[in-house]
């Protein structure tokens, strides 16, 4: 079973950090971009980072630019994003995705969901003020 599966939520004050995790299982997504995107009840998945297959291009959404930062280990076929300074607002569930494009290395994906395929479970972040 081909599977992405998060991990590293959890509940911290604002202005702490905490480091997702994302690992592949039943094949590898090392040739494949990937993205983080994050959901709160009531509204649309959005998007928060994506980062090549090479892992030498990443994109991120503004209000995490500078704060956030996206990588991978593809030794390990596992995805990161490391979250500081977090604030309130950043509370959410966070899940990682495999971009269905295979438009090379490079390819830094895209900031769009429908354009990802497979989706990890989720996991909640919550930041207290």
């Amino acid at each position: 079973q081909v599977q992405l599966i998060e991990s590293g939520g959890g509940l911290v004050q604002a202005g702490g950090s905490l480091r997702l995790s994302c690992a592949g299982s039943g094949r590898s997504f090392s040739k494949d971009a990937m993205g983080w995107f994050r959901q709160t009840p009531g509204k649309d998945r959005e998007f928060v980072a994506r980062i090549s297959a090479r892992g030498d291009n990443t994109a991120y959404e503004d209000s995490v630019r500078g704060r956030f930062t996206i990588s991978r280990d593809n030794a390990k076929d596992t995805v990161y994003l490391q979250m500081n300074n977090l604030k309130p607002e950043d509370t959410a569930v966070y899940y990682c995705a495999a971009d269905r494009h295979t438009w090379g290395p490079t390819y830094s994906g895209s900031p769009y969901s429908v354009d990802y395929d497979y989706w990890g479970q989720g996991t909640q972040v919550t930041v207290s003020s």
